[in-house]
This record gives C-alpha cells, structure tokens and sequence, in this order.
C-alpha cells in the first residue's frame, strides 16, 4: 500500500504537491538551521555532492541543534497535536500536503525509510525526520 493511499484511509486529506521539494527542503533550511553560517553549513556536509551527499538532518547528527532522537523522536512525534503538514524527501521533487493529519505517526511513514523523509507542520514550527540510517542516526524531532 502506498503512503497516499494509507494516509486516506486514515482519513487525512492527502494533496500531492509535485516539484515542491526544493521549496520545502529550502523552506525548511530557513527555518531550522538559519542560525548557521554558510560555513558552518559546509562543515557538516548539509549541501555536500560528494562525500555524504548532502542531508539536511545532519544538523541533528552533527549536534547543531537541539532534538530528541530515536524512541524519544518518535514519542514526541507521536505527542505532537498535527493539523495540516508537509510530506517530503531529500532527494526526491515529490511532496504532499495532509490535512486533518492527527492520526499520523511513525508506523504510516515508516516504509519510506529508505528516502530521507522530513514531515514539518505547516508553519514550520517542529519537524520530525526518519532517516535512511534509521537506528544509526535517527528519527529526530525538534522544535523551534
């Protein structure tokens, strides 16, 4: 079963919002690692093409912001009140809106996995995200 098609019969409204994942991975950037230097960004590999790819949660990995990780992560996730949210990926254009996303949690998203996924509620206020090195490095959850 799809993600779309799990979130619908969870009864979220699921708007799929192709081309918007550079919007939102810079949306995202602006609002939670906007304390960095362009430097700083560099050093913890957030834009690397090379070596590690380029992952924005790398903030978290490399300590440069606050956050709960694993079980922790995903508990809060889970305690976090979500109305509408957006759905995207590292590497990938694709993303989705969600209303009514109350009834989300990690068990809906958990087979992405292998994509980087970022969820972040509309406003940009906490992002939960599930990374490909999941138990390694990851989930997070922070807030602003």
């Amino acid at each position: 079963m799809t993600i779309v098609n799990k979130l619908i019969n969870k009864n979220m409204r699921v708007r799929e919002i192709p081309k918007w994942g550079v919007y939102l991975r810079k949306e995202w950037e602006n609002h939670f690692a906007n304390h960095l230097t362009k430097e700083e960004k560099s050093a913890i590999h957030m834009h690397d093409f090379e070596v590690f790819c380029g992952y924005l949660w790398h903030l978290f990995s490399f300590g440069k912001r606050d956050c709960v990780e694993r079980e922790y992560a995903i508990e809060a996730f889970h305690n976090e009140p979500k109305g509408e949210c957006y759905v995207f990926y590292q590497h990938d254009e694709q993303a989705y809106l969600l209303e009514n996303a109350g009834l989300l949690n990690y068990a809906d998203l958990i087979e992405e996995e292998s994509n980087d996924l970022y969820v972040v509620d509309k406003q940009f206020r906490w992002t939960f995200v599930i990374t490909h090195e999941t138990g390694w490095c990851g989930p997070y959850f922070s807030k602003k």
